[in-house]
């Protein structure tokens, strides 16, 4: 299991945030050791406010400002400055720091705040794909689908875990057989730059499904389309698959799945994840049954020579959502002396 340095020390309260393409989760924490406790938490739709600082405001309205605060954001950050992938938002720490009058403000990367987040977890914040060697030790990698897709490494520095960012869901879409290749060109007609997130996401399901009905030449059930423009049309498609109820819905479901054992499996060779490869985000949770089929291990082991390296590698789904929020709230306070 991942393992940070330093032991982590009461500071007040810290404000820690997870700044999703979807929702934007706030809370006030106090941190004991690398347990979270969480003392005031509040879920926004994030496409419903033109910047973080006015979501921001509603939040600390009629509440004590922390003094340390630090957020996990949807997108590369640079200079201390974000401009987050799939929202039109700008967020800069130190603009934050002087409007809300933080001591100390810090941004990560969404899924760096994941891989941050994990000490605070418990076994039963767990599901184990594959259990790899017992007592596994290395590098570590997250890999987490949702609104986009996010990746993250742990490096192992002989002691202790070290997170770092990656925007590796933005490389380049490699497809495995003559039905990707088909999806790929089918995506190029109307993105200039197909990325592994543009299939393993939210979107990337809604696509891979249009796809495959016009792939077929069937329609769209009218059940299934009013359940899709009703709802979350994401959540509907793996409902219906989840129920057996539509067969293209299970073979998009199985398709995603199948296609994200693959990629978990490239960040797992390039990062040398022998620590452990960690399933995050909102989507992994609700389709456990699927990744537990063997459907996602087949994929994710079929690398042809590396796949005994890849077969010592435990794999787990990350069950409780708050990882990205507890992420943030011990950087805070692992670094809060350090920024003082």
């Amino acid at each position: 299991m991942v393992s940070f340095c330093r032991h982590i020390k009461i500071v007040n309260h810290f404000l820690a945030g997870d700044i999703g393409g979807t929702k934007t989760r706030l809370a006030v924490v106090e941190v004991v050791g690398t347990k979270v406790h969480i003392l005031n938490e509040a879920s926004y739709p994030s496409r419903d406010y033109a910047t973080f600082e006015v979501l921001l405001n509603d939040f600390l309205s009629g509440t004590k400002t922390p003094g340390h605060a630090a957020f996990g954001v949807a997108g590369p950050v640079q200079s201390r400055v974000v401009k987050t992938t799939n929202l039109p938002w700008r967020i800069d720490a130190d603009a934050l720091k002087r409007q809300f009058g933080f001591a100390h403000c810090d941004l990560l990367n969404d899924l760096e705040a994941t891989a941050y987040g994990l000490p605070a977890l418990g076994v039963d914040d767990f599901c184990i794909l594959q259990r790899g060697v017992p007592h596994a030790c290395g590098n570590a990698a997250v890999i987490a689908a949702g609104t986009g897709l996010g990746e993250a490494g742990l490096h192992w520095d002989g002691q202790h875990h070290q997170p770092f960012a990656t925007e590796g869901g933005h490389a380049s879409f490699s497809p495995d057989n003559e039905l990707d290749i088909a999806l790929l060109r089918h995506l190029h007609k109307k993105n200039q730059h197909v990325s592994w997130e543009r299939v393993v996401s939210g979107m990337g399901l809604l696509d891979m499904h249009a796809f495959l009905n016009l792939h077929h030449h069937v329609e769209v059930p009218k059940w299934l389309a009013e359940e899709m423009r009703n709802s979350d049309a994401a959540a509907a498609i793996a409902s219906a698959a989840l129920s057996g109820r539509d067969d293209i819905c299970v073979e998009t479901l199985n398709w995603f799945v199948r296609l994200y054992g693959s990629e978990a499996g490239n960040l797992a060779l390039k990062v040398m994840s022998r620590g452990g490869m960690y399933l995050g985000g909102g989507i992994a949770p609700k389709i456990l049954p699927l990744l537990q089929n063997g459907v996602f291990l087949d994929a994710f082991l079929n690398k042809g020579r590396m796949r005994p390296l890849l077969e010592v590698m435990p794999v787990r789904v990350i069950l409780n959502d708050r990882a990205a929020l507890f992420g943030p709230a011990l950087f805070a306070a692992r670094f809060s002396d350090d920024a003082s």
